[in-house]
């Protein structure tokens, strides 16, 4: 009798475990069936980038008022100073991201060259007296409380300006002549200009964007090792050059040869998130940021972040730029424009390389490059510039063909009513080849007939001869 009662309470856990688990993989699928219908629909890589873009802003505001309290309260005497002055670039950057949603993708390509050569006057201009130094590095202009980098609307005029090229000679670029000119001599005085400051991990990003438009317009492999030897050799002459860089890769190499210097940063970083652990002291509760951790609100915030919050808030946030870097390629790979499909991608690919390096020399993976963690690291011009990429790219989510046709008949929906945002126009290829064979005949005019060939009409015998072998032989009908 117990030997039954066992076996039957045995047999009545293992069912109720196969209906645990059945029950949990028929949530699964019900939840991945739900996902996959909301991302058929035509707005999902709109909306989903928007909902991406107001977690990260949220998540940032949070981390820089408690990642810089302290050194507000030190430098201030408000713990606050640091913190407010991050919200005022948000909602400066938040008016940049609504202007470059607006803004119409014809005004975007059709002016980038103008945005590119403010740019590189500002680029000139700042390395005279009017630009201000700030950790040894000449990069910044300073009107009164607003000080910004020119280098990073540079990115994006690169990113426009590029793509226009690209795609107005796409039927030439398998020649490289058309390929790098003028594309990538533009480029190089650009990351001339930049590394004269200096700034590295500026020249990085711009490398970065330079690529990624080369990659993504189909230039072909060989060129890339080419390109990638001239910029590793360029970049290990630099960092040969300059103090800072050198010590920056020596800490890298070798983390404890200068345990208080070079490497402090670092060693400091790798010691936050190890006491995070796997959900963190809690927010507002780490030690780095009492002067521990250098930068804490800006460069090393992902310490703050892994310390306070642990692997768990880590995991989030890798989750929200991989999110970004899936919608970022899906809108470009539905958008039927090849111009918005290479800014769409480019952005992307900036964007994520951009958070890839700041995450990747806090863990230390890669030599510290002073690169923020869009839209977390506090940061003025940075969080800016990224807020506008985010416009960009929520505009060209606007022109996918499937968006076009849902907002010109079903109405602008409850998101673009309240930003009242213009309906987008969709987009019209360039003319057929043949038409313009059409128009270039019609330019040409009539042209002369040829001769007829028949005796009498000037056709000589050779002329004959030539037709008559055109022709191939004569056929002969059988006799009956």
């Amino acid at each position: 009798m117990a030997a039954e009662n066992i076996s039957g309470s045995r047999g009545r856990g293992s069912g109720s475990r196969e209906r645990g688990r059945q029950g949990v993989g028929d949530g699964l699928r019900g939840v991945s069936s739900a996902l996959t219908a909301w991302l058929t629909r035509p707005l999902a890589s709109f909306h989903l980038l928007l909902a991406v873009f107001g977690l990260l802003t949220a998540f940032g505001l949070v981390m820089v008022l408690s990642a810089s309290s302290v050194e507000s309260f030190n430098k201030e005497g408000s713990s606050y100073s640091i913190f407010l002055s991050h919200l005022a670039h948000c909602l400066f950057g938040a008016v940049g991201c609504y202007v470059a949603m607006r803004m119409p993708v014809w005004a975007l390509r059709r002016f980038s060259h103008v945005l590119l050569l403010i740019c590189l006057l500002l680029l000139v201009l700042v390395l005279t007296g009017l630009g201000a130094s700030d950790n040894g590095a000449q990069s910044w202009f300073v009107l009164g409380p607003i000080s910004f980098q020119p280098v990073e609307p540079a990115k994006i005029a690169l990113a426009l300006w590029g793509a226009h090229v690209l795609v107005t000679k796409r039927a030439l670029l398998g020649q490289y002549r058309h390929l790098l000119v003028p594309v990538v001599p533009a480029a190089l005085l650009i990351f001339a200009l930049v590394m004269m400051q200096p700034d590295l991990g500026s020249t990085v990003l711009l490398g970065v964007v330079l690529l990624a438009l080369l990659w993504f317009a189909g230039a072909p492999l060989r060129l890339f090792s080419a390109v990638l030897l001239g910029g590793v050799t360029a970049a290990t002459v630099l960092i040969a050059v300059g103090g800072y860089q050198m010590g920056r890769v020596t800490s890298f190499l070798n983390p404890g040869a200068d345990p208080q210097g070079a490497g402090f940063q670092s060693n400091q970083a790798l010691l936050a998130l190890a006491d995070g652990g796997l959900f963190g002291e809690g927010l507002g509760r780490g030690w780095s940021k009492w002067q521990y951790l250098p930068e804490a609100d800006n460069d090393f915030i992902f310490a703050v972040l892994g310390e306070e919050l642990g692997f768990v808030g880590c995991a989030v946030v890798l989750v929200l730029f991989g999110t970004v870097a899936y919608v970022g390629m899906r809108i470009a790979s539905r958008n039927t424009d090849p111009w918005i499909r290479l800014v769409a991608a480019t952005l992307t690919t900036w964007l994520v390389a951009q958070a890839a390096i700041n995450i990747g020399y806090v863990v230390g993976l890669l030599p510290v490059t002073g690169l923020p963690l869009p839209l977390i690291s506090s940061g003025g011009s940075s969080v800016v510039t990224t807020m506008i990429v985010f416009g960009l790219l929520a505009n060209c989510a606007r022109h996918e063909p499937e968006a076009i046709a849902a907002l010109r008949s079903l109405g602008p929906g409850r998101v673009g009513r309240l930003l009242r945002l213009p309906t987008p126009t969709p987009y019209r290829p360039p003319a057929s080849r043949r038409s313009n064979n059409n128009t270039t005949a019609k330019q040409r005019g009539p042209q002369p007939a040829k001769p007829s060939g028949k005796s009498g009409t000037g056709g000589s015998r050779a002329e004959k001869q030539r037709q008559s072998a055109a022709r191939g032989p004569r056929r002969t009908r059988s006799a009956r």
